[in-house]
């Protein structure tokens, strides 16, 4: 098995919701944006392209899971979907839920207003919904 260790700014930043097949799926604690990094559980990734041919097919399986999971659950009106790796270089993919009356509409997420915690029950829900249909 390959060692993998989780960069502590993402562990601190997100919530553990699954384990697919190559990614760990997690959710950022902002609940401005219901927001699931997918992360690759193998070692030294800093590029999707640091991935095996395979990985990187099993790796779009994965996003494109994790869209229609969120897009289903939130009822957004558009997914982005980013990897951006400029402040935490490990290999993560960030799959955003976005409505037309978020902070951010229509920017970019980062630093458009301050990270809001989710409601302990809120973030409950969320979590279990996200398990429910990504672990079905």
């Amino acid at each position: 098995m390959i060692r993998f260790d989780l960069n502590p700014r993402l562990e601190g930043d997100s919530l553990p919701v699954a384990d697919l097949p190559l990614c760990a799926v997690r959710l950022m604690k902002d609940a401005n944006y219901p927001w699931l990094l997918l992360i690759p559980r193998q070692s030294d990734l800093v590029e999707i392209t640091d991935l095996a041919p395979e990985d990187r097919l099993q790796l779009m399986t994965e996003i494109a899971t994790c869209a229609e999971t969120l897009k289903g659950i939130t009822g957004c009106d558009k997914i982005n979907i980013g990897a951006l790796g400029n402040v935490v270089s490990q290999l993560h993919v960030h799959v955003i839920a976005r409505f037309r009356s978020d902070a951010a509409w229509p920017g970019p997420v980062w630093g458009a207003a301050p990270a809001t915690p989710y409601e302990p029950a809120a973030q409950e829900r969320l979590v279990d919904a996200l398990r429910a249909r990504l672990i079905a």
